[in-house]
């Protein structure tokens, strides 16, 4: 059984910023894949940002240059620095674990980061 637990997020300005934090409770050793989601309403969740045991890092084009995600194996915990936000990227973003690398994924439950003026 894996756990999921979110936190931060809240509502920010265009231009600001705002940090996501997870934890996993898992009784493995390492999670081979960590990181996060969104979905906005009338949309499908799609991917932001994902980090590898290895460091391997992926992100949507949308949101190169403003998210740096990171994390810490041995805490596992998976954060996400989300700068120069923009409205369009209002959403509820998941923390998601794939443990082995091969999709089995978990889900936290979400939270709303919401940017406007």
């Amino acid at each position: 059984q894996v756990q999921l637990v979110e936190s931060g997020g809240g509502s920010a300005q265009p231009g600001g910023s705002l940090r996501l934090s997870c934890t996993a409770s898992a009784a493995i050793l390492s999670i081979h894949t960590m990181g996060w989601y969104r979905q906005s309403p009338g949309k499908p969740r799609e991917p932001v940002a994902t980090m590898t045991v290895g460091a391997y890092t992926n992100y949507a084009d949308s949101v190169k240059g403003r998210f740096t995600i990171s994390r810490d194996n041995a805490r596992k915990t998976v954060d996400l620095q989300m700068n120069n936000l923009r409205p369009d990227d209002t959403a509820v973003y998941y923390c998601n674990a794939d443990l082995w690398g091969d999709g089995s994924y978990y889900w936290g439950r979400g939270i709303l980061v919401t940017v406007s003026s």
